[in-house]
Formats: C-alpha cells, sequence, structure tokens
C-alpha cells in the first residue's frame, strides 16, 4: 500500500466513523437519563432528508444542517410525550419510531430522488492541509468530523466533572430517589432525549450531504442500529464509544474497500460484514454480566410515574 493510498484508507475510515460516533454520543447521553430510545435510525433517516432539503432549498449546507438537528429533536419530542408523558413502552415505541421515520423520511424525500445539493466541504488550512499524510488525515477534514470529537469530549466532561451531569446519572440510576430530592425528573429525560435527537439528525445530514450527497430512502443502512449496539459495546463510556465508533467505521469502510479490490467474496456477505461484526461483539460482550450491571444505568427503559 502506498503512502497516498494509506492516506486515503484512513481518511475513508474517519468518514464512515463519524456518522456512528454523533448518533451514539447522543443515544449514550439519552440513556445515561434511563431512557432507552431505539429510534435512532427514523431519527437519522428524517434528520437526513430536512438537511438535505433545506440544502437545496438555501444553497447552505450549514442550514441544512441546522435543520436536520431541529427536524431529529422534533421527531424525538414525539418519542418522549409517549414514553415520558403517556408512560407508553419505551422499546415498543423506540421501535415504532424508526418505522414511522423511515416511512416519513420516504414520503417527503420522493421528490428528492436523483437531485444534488449543496455539500458540506473539507478544511483547507494553507500549509497543513497539504502535509504528507497528517495533513489530509488531522487538517482536511470535515468540520463534523472535528465537531464530533469536540462533543464527546464535552460529554464526557459533562458526565464525570459537572453538577448537571451528575444529576442526569443520578436520574438514570434511580428516578424514584432523585425525584425524592427535588429533581425534575420528567424535565431532564425530555433534555436528554431531545439532544440524542439532535445528534441523530446531525449524523443523517452528514450521510446526505457529504458522505453519500444524494437522497435516498435507505441512506443510513442500519447505521442507526450499530449506533445502538455501540453504546452497549462502549459500557455507557465516551472512551470506549470513540474506540467503538472508529473500530466499527472501519469494518463498515473495509467491506467497500474488499470490494473495491475485487477479492473473490461473495457482494452481500461483504455488506453483511458491519452487521455480522456488530452481532458478534454484543454476543461477546454479554457474556460479561458483571461489566453491564456496574456500568447500565440502573433505570434504563423502566418507566417514572411521580407520586405527590
Amino acid at each position: 500500500m502506498t503512502t497516498l493510498e494509506f492516506t486515503s484508507f484512513i481518511v475513508s475510515i474517519i468518514s464512515a466513523s463519524t456518522p456512528l460516533l454523533l448518533a451514539a454520543s447522543g443515544e449514550l447521553v439519552t440513556e445515561k437519563s434511563g431512557v432507552l430510545n431505539l429510534g435512532v435510525e427514523g431519527m437519522m433517516l428524517v434528520g437526513a432528508i430536512a438537511g438535505f432539503a433545506t440544502a437545496h432549498a438555501t444553497g447552505s449546507a450549514m442550514l441544512g444542517v441546522a435543520a436536520a438537528a431541529l427536524a431529529g429533536v422534533a421527531i424525538s419530542m414525539l418519542f418522549a410525550v409517549l414514553t415520558l408523558s403517556l408512560l407508553a413502552n419505551q422499546i415498543a415505541t423506540g421501535l415504532a419510531l424508526t418505522i414511522f421515520g423511515h416511512g416519513f423520511a420516504a414520503l417527503l424525500g420522493a421528490g428528492y430522488v436523483g437531485i444534488a445539493a449543496p455539500t458540506l466541504p473539507n478544511l483547507d488550512i494553507p500549509g497543513l492541509s497539504t502535509l504528507p499524510v497528517i495533513g489530509p488525515i488531522v487538517f482536511g477534514q470535515n468540520i463534523l468530523v472535528y465537531a464530533s470529537l469536540a462533543i464527546l469530549g464535552t460529554i464526557a466532561w459533562f458526565l464525570r466533572r459537572s453538577h448537571y451531569g451528575l444529576i442526569l446519572r443520578a436520574v438514570g440510576d434511580s428516578h424514584d430517589a432523585a425525584h425524592a430530592i427535588g429533581y425534575k425528573v420528567l424535565a431532564i429525560r425530555y433534555a436528554a432525549i431531545g439532544f440524542g435527537g439532535a445528534m441523530a439528525g446531525i449524523a443523517g445530514a452528514y450521510l446526505s450531504l457529504y458522505y453519500s450527497p444524494l437522497w435516498s430512502q435507505d441512506l443510513a443502512a442500519g447505521r442507526g442500529w450499530i449506533a445502538l449496539a455501540l453504546v452497549v459495546f462502549s459500557a455507557w463510556r465516551p472512551l470506549w464509544l470513540l474506540i467503538g465508533a472508529y473500530l466499527f467505521g472501519g469494518i463498515t469502510f473495509l467491506s467497500l474497500y474488499l470490494q473495491g479490490l475485487g477479492v473473490p467474496i461473495p457482494a452481500p456477505f461483504v455488506s453483511a460484514l458491519p452487521y455480522i461484526g456488530t452481532v458478534v461483539v454484543l454476543v461477546l460482550i454479554s457474556r460479561d454480566r458483571r461489566r453491564i450491571r456496574l456500568n447500565q444505568p440502573a433505570c434504563l427503559g423502566k418507566s417514572f410515574h411521580a407520586v405527590a
């Protein structure tokens, strides 16, 4: 492998990992509050079409990203109202949200198939972006790549070092105790779900405005489910979430890379590699029940009803 091929390989892995990291970061915060939202895939698709349509209408990709975040928040609030205020089952509602998001995005995007929209550019820092190897990898990435890393770092600090982060964790570990000492459990969970929706929407915008800059109703291609698996893989810890996102991003790109090399492996099997890897990793992790019990929010997936 030449230096140019190596550089291109690493840059492609980073590109494939970024939407996973964005979506998983939002889900991490949501689950830390004690809410399990399985609708990440649906929120990503709604964010993708909202971002694409806005960018096409305004000519600004950044406005498209903002619209995608707002769309993600809006659809996540539907989940929040059903599960927090109406006490619907979180797992069933999350699955329904994914199905709804897929169909709703397909409906909104019917007129955008085959149409181009402005794309998010890579940074171009004179004297740095052109450096061999390190230039394109470190100084020539898309702005959302740097944003994903900065957001995850902020989340890590927020959860471990900030007062409000400790409150969020307290709500996820014992919502009854948090309520008893005066914390507004539902308001905190609404905020966490909204943040998760915004991150999923931005991840969708990354797909439609950069990674695959054309609209398709199958644009997410299961990445929302991989993002959910990443949170479990990381044991709800930001550093391991970063490692897992780049690991699964590498597997995702490797499947495409092998196809490009003409490796004599059936194409359906190569395309399934990321999802096979996800299942294998989750099976291995599930064997260590002690690790899961120590790190999983104790109230994850449990409904809360305030008693006056």
